[in-house]
C-alpha cells in the first residue's frame, strides 16, 4: 500500500481506521526512544527514521538525495511492518531481538531481513521496539553503514 501523504503528519492521520491507533502508538514509541541524531522523516515515500543530511551530507548511497535510512513503519495490506536496518546489519543485535521477541509477543515472529510484520494489531510489542531503538546510536549506525554498505573503492 502506498502511504497516503507527503508529510509525517499526513501519513499518521491518513490511515485506515483499524490502523490509526496502533500505527500512531508505534510511531510515538519509536520517536520517544530515538537516540540523538535520528529524526522522523519521509523516506522513500514512507514514514522513516533517518539520519538527516545536516548530520550525514552524503545521504544514502543508493539514492544520495535521500537521508540515511535507519528504521521505518508502513501500513501494508495484511500487516503493519516495522523496518530496522540495525537488525539487518548487526548479527548480535538481530540475535538479541529474536531472543527477546517471545518474551514480549504471543504471535510468532514474522521477520525478513530488516522487516518485522505485525498481522495482529493488538499484539505489537511496543516496549521491545522502544528498547531496540535505544540500542544503536547515530554514530554507531553511520560507522556500521559505512563499513558494510558503502561501495568499496576499486583497486587500480
Amino acid at each position: 500500500m502506498k502511504p497516503n501523504g507527503s508529510t509525517v503528519e499526513e501519513i499518521l492521520s491518513n490511515l485506515p481506521p483499524d490502523r490509526l491507533e496502533p500505527f500512531n502508538k508505534l510511531h510515538q514509541t519509536i520517536v520517544k526512544n530515538l537516540p540523538k541524531g535520528f529524526e522522523p522523516a519521509i523516506s522513500y515515500g514512507g514514514l522513516g527514521y533517518v539520519i538527516p543530511h545536516k548530520l550525514y551530507p552524503a545521504g544514502y548511497h543508493c539514492k544520495p538525495a535521500e537521508p540515511l535510512p535507519f528504521a521505518g513503519i508502513a501500513s501494508q495490506k495484511g500487516s503493519i511492518n516495522f523496518y530496522h536496518m540495525g537488525i539487518y546489519a548487526d548479527q548480535e543485535l538481530y540475535d538479541w531481538f529474536v531472543g527477546e521477541y517471545p518474551k514480549h509477543c504471543k504471535q510468532k515472529l514474522d521477520i525478513g531481513k530488516s522487516c518485522v510484520r505485525f498481522k495482529k494489531m493488538d499484539d505489537i510489542p511496543y516496549k521491545l521496539i522502544g528498547d531496540l531503538m535505544k540500542k544503536m546510536s547515530a554514530k554507531n549506525w553511520i560507522a556500521l553503514y559505512e563499513e558494510k554498505y558503502l561501495p568499496k573503492p576499486k583497486k587500480k
